[in-house]
C-alpha cells in the first residue's frame, strides 16, 4: 500500500484548560468512532481508551482499518503512552516504520512513502502570516500590535509558517470586525448621501 504523505506529521496539543486535539497535515485527525468506538476524544501519555482511540485513528490514517484495529493496543503501549508532553509531533515516516516492523506481512502490504518525481516542479507553499498581512494590508509589526503579542512571536510564526489555534481565532475575529466596520462605514456614507439629496 503506497501513501503520498510528503512527510506530514501528526501534532497533538493539550490546551491550558485541558482540551486536546490532534492534527495530521494541518487538518484535524478524524476520531473514526464509526470504525472503533472506544472514546469520545483523544488522549496520550496513558494506556486508556482515549489513547487507544488516538492509536487507532493514527494507524487507520496510515494503513487500513484491519491493521488499525488489530494493532491499536500495541501501538498505544509502544508509542501513544510515551507521548507525555503537552505538545508533541509524530512523523508519518516513524508510524510507517513502526507498522512495517510490528505488523505481520500477510495482513498488510509493506508501506512506503511516495516521493514526487524530481521532474515535477514543487509548488512553493505560501506563508500563512504573510498571506494574512497581505490580505489585511498591514505589516507583521502591526499584526503583533493588533493581537497584543510581542513582534518576535509573529516573526516566529512566519518562520514556522503556522499560527497557533488561538492566534488564528483572534485574526478571524479581527478580520470579521474589519469587514463589519466597512459595512457600517458604507451604510453611513449611503445615509449621508441620502440626507444630502
Amino acid at each position: 500500500m503506497m501513501h503520498n504523505m510528503n512527510n506530514h506529521v501528526f501534532k497533538g496539543h493539550r490546551t491550558l484548560l485541558g482540551s486536546k486535539y490532534v492534527t495530521y497535515g494541518e487538518l484535524e485527525l478524524p476520531l473514526r468512532k464509526d470504525l472503533f468506538d472506544k472514546a469520545n476524544g483523544f488522549d496520550w501519555g496513558t494506556l486508556g481508551s482515549a489513547a487507544q482511540q488516538l492509536a487507532f485513528s493514527i494507524l487507520c490514517q496510515m494503513s487500513d482499518k484491519i491493521v488499525a484495529k488489530e494493532y491499536a493496543a500495541k501501538f498505544t503501549s509502544d508509542i501513544v503512552k510515551n507521548l507525555n508532553s503537552r505538545d508533541w509531533v509524530l512523523h508519518s515516516m516513524d508510524v510507517i516504520e513502526w507498522i512495517n516492523q510490528n505488523c505481520e506481512k500477510p495482513k498488510k502490504e509493506e508501506l512506503t512513502l511516495v516521493h514526487p518525481p524530481k521532474s515535477i516542479k514543487r509548488i512553493k507553499k505560501s506563508n500563512v502570516v504573510k498571506d494574512v498581512c497581505k490580505e489585511l494590508g498591514i505589516t507583521q509589526k502591526h499584526l503583533a500590535e493588533i493581537l497584543e503579542v510581542p513582534e518576535g512571536t509573529v516573526s516566529s510564526w512566519a518562520v514556522k509558517n503556522e499560527i497557533p489555534r488561538l492566534g488564528k481565532k483572534a485574526i478571524e475575529f479581527y478580520m470579521l470586525n474589519v469587514k463589519n466596520q466597512e459595512i457600517v462605514d458604507s451604510y453611513r456614507s449611503f445615509k449621508q448621501l441620502l440626507e444630502a439629496s
